[in-house]
């Protein structure tokens, strides 16, 4: 096996052609020399400084707005800034040099070619400037809202590690991942775009009314006073009814991907039950109340739109004729007239500009509204600021009169009292829906009881740091889960550090030898996601595997033979021995065969604990367990203590 995955590049060119697995014989002697020019170039990788807390830092619980993001990139912003300032100055200039040019240089009395080509040859010298300006300013742009978005990006992420297990039982996963998408591409649109357009084009604004008015005080105030209410009030409208529809479009958006999503994980019990028809209509009523709210945002630019155009093309007309009586009267000069119009159209082009923008700055604040939703949305399972870090443990587990329910109104547990002791396992059996995976749930604080403690080591749960518990504490669920990967590299998920000879030693103990033989590039065989190209036996092989690994102190299995054969059960069996070697444990079964395996038997039944046992006492008692325990061997059956 070439380089047991730590140099994956090597193993993959080493099984081409041979497949044999040879190991990376070095880098030829004739590309010594540019190899070392490529490294040379390549830039230093700094070791990770990311620290993973439960309890959010100061600055990650602030609520998130677009300023806080800004603030944060500060000689990007003031940079920034300063081109646009000075980009609207450079753009500003034309009509005051057409000015002077009409006046001076061509008018009767003031004929003057070289005044003419000085004013032009300046008017392309300030426009490739002010070109240039641009180019820059977008770049720096560009990389503030990729640092912004970088930032972002990782917060979100990191929230959803604190956030608790009933938040994403509540949510669906393809209205999360909306947010990690589609909302934070808005969000980068409108810093890269949006901001440097808003600021570029109201400080144009503001630059051409104070040269209207230096221009012309009557022309300027006629423009002022027709234009700029009509303006105000119909943007007022158009934020309002906007922010509605952006709103309503944001969420549709996160019901379509919901709706994808979950119709791709499901693909195979869609074709296995003859759906797609069923859900190809779903799909279209999902997709078009989307395109209904396109629909509505649509309309409400369609109206705003050309009504701003409207009012601009009518502002023009009358201060034209206003305009043009004051020439006639010699009350303005004509260049006057010419560089104030040429200002009103620079007017009323950001304004239809600002018109196309904000399309994109309401969806931006759409999703920074959800976006800060998402943040605010606080974990019902979190530690306490004073959380102390929980010494290693003996395993003594202690339920002290444990309520629980999903709904507070339908309780699942009800005064519970159990004291599982060092080393010892316990087997959970009962109906489905009794409880049996929520005690194991409390126990590793995936949920906090309604009323009563867990205890570890006579500790509250709810006293020491979630990191510190859990890592003493592994759990092999029903239905385990592989990512997208090597083997070996789920099999190192569960703790960090493991060297190749402890890996050989699970494979040994859990029987993962007959799979990683007949795999074809053993332990580095890439799995495919939530490792479909395995079989749910060899998926819960795996996953004991990964266990045994962690090293726990405590060991909860729930339903961990389930999915296996007899023979692989057999295998599984003899595995637990050593897997539960010196650890406490719950074994939540259906199979009786693994729950005899456990020192004593819980039987839990409506909501609490029925019976409690050794699998002999329980057998003689003609309880709860000796109808379950004939039952097994009438169907078929075996008792594993004989």
């Amino acid at each position: 096996m070439a380089w047991g995955g730590g140099w994956g590049g090597g193993a993959m060119f080493a099984g081409r052609g041979s497949g044999s697995g040879l190991p990376f014989g070095g880098i030829p002697s004739e590309l010594a020399d540019e190899a070392a020019k490529l490294l040379a170039s390549e830039p230093a990788r700094e070791p990770s400084s990311i620290r993973f807390h439960q309890r959010p830092r100061e600055s990650e619980a602030q609520s998130l707005t677009l300023v806080r993001m800004l603030r944060e990139h500060p000689r990007l912003v003031v940079y920034g800034s300063l081109l646009v300032i000075g980009t609207s100055l450079l753009l500003q200039t034309g009509p005051l040099l057409t000015e002077y040019a009409i006046n001076n240089g061509m008018l009767a009395g003031h004929h003057s070619v070289s005044v003419v080509m000085a004013c032009a040859t300046l008017y392309l010298v300030l426009a490739v400037l002010s070109a240039y300006g641009q180019r820059v300013q977008a770049t720096v742009t560009g990389t503030l809202a990729s640092r912004i978005m970088h930032d972002l990006r990782i917060r979100v992420f990191t929230h959803f590690q604190r956030l608790s297990l009933d938040f994403f039982s509540d949510e669906k996963a393809g209205v999360l991942m909306s947010r990690m998408t589609s909302d934070i591409e808005n969000l980068q649109q409108l810093i890269q775009d949006g901001i440097s357009s808003f600021a570029l084009q109201g400080l144009t604004m503001i630059v051409i009314t104070a040269v209207l008015f230096s221009l012309d005080v009557t022309l300027a105030t006629w423009t002022v006073l027709l234009v700029v209410p009509l303006l105000v009030i119909f943007s007022i409208w158009f934020h309002r009814a906007s922010e509605a529809g952006y709103l309503l479009s944001r969420d549709r958006i996160a019901n379509v991907l919901a709706d994808l999503s979950e119709s791709l994980y499901g693909i195979r019990v869609v074709t296995a039950h003859n759906r797609q028809r069923r859900n190809i209509t779903n799909h279209r009523h999902v997709v078009g109340a989307y395109r209904d709210a396109n629909f509505f945002t649509g309309r409400v630019n369609a109206v705003y739109g050309p009504a701003t155009i409207m009012i601009g093309v009518l502002g023009q007309a009358l201060l034209l004729g206003i305009g043009g009586d004051m020439v006639v009267r010699h009350q303005l000069s004509l260049g006057a007239l010419v560089a104030f119009f040429l200002y009103l159209n620079r007017f009323f082009q950001p304004i239809q500009l600002l018109v196309q923008q904000y399309s994109s700055l309401q969806q931006g604040r759409s999703s920074v509204i959800r976006l800060r939703e998402l943040l605010a949305t606080t974990p019902s399972v979190d530690e306490s600021d004073d959380a102390l870090e929980l010494a290693t443990i003996e395993g003594r587990l202690t339920f002290e009169h444990v309520s629980f329910g999903y709904d507070p109104q339908r309780p699942v547990l009800e005064d519970v009292n159990l004291e599982i002791a060092p080393g010892e396992s316990v087997a959970f059996v009962g109906p489905t829906g009794a409880g049996k995976s929520t005690l194991a749930k409390l126990a590793n604080r995936f949920y906090d009881p309604t009323a009563g403690r867990v205890l570890v080591d006579g500790v509250d749960v709810r006293t020491v740091t979630l990191r510190s518990l859990r890592s003493q504490l592994g759990v092999v669920p029903q239905e385990p889960f592989l990512f997208a990967g090597s083997i070996r590299h789920n099999l190192r998920f569960g703790r960090a550090g493991i060297t190749d000879a402890e890996i050989d030693e699970a494979v040994e103990v859990v029987g993962l030898g007959e799979l990683i033989a007949r795999l074809p590039d053993g332990l580095d065989t890439v799995v495919h996601e939530r490792g479909q190209t395995l079989s749910s036996g060899e998926r819960q092989l795996l996953a004991l595997a990964r266990a045994f690994l962690a090293r726990p102190r405590v060991l909860i299995l729930d339903e961990a033979t389930s999915s296996l054969d007899l023979r692989s059960e057999t295998i599984i069996e003899h595995a637990l021995d050593r897997l539960l070697e010196g650890r406490s444990a719950i074994l939540i079964a259906h199979r009786l065969t693994t729950a005899q395996r456990a020192d004593r038997i819980v039987v839990i039944d409506d909501g609490g604990i029925r019976e409690v046992g050794t699998p002999a006492e329980l057998v003689a008692r003609s309880g709860a367990y000796a109808a379950m325990y004939h039952a097994w061997l009438a169907s078929g059956g075996r008792d594993a203590t004989r």
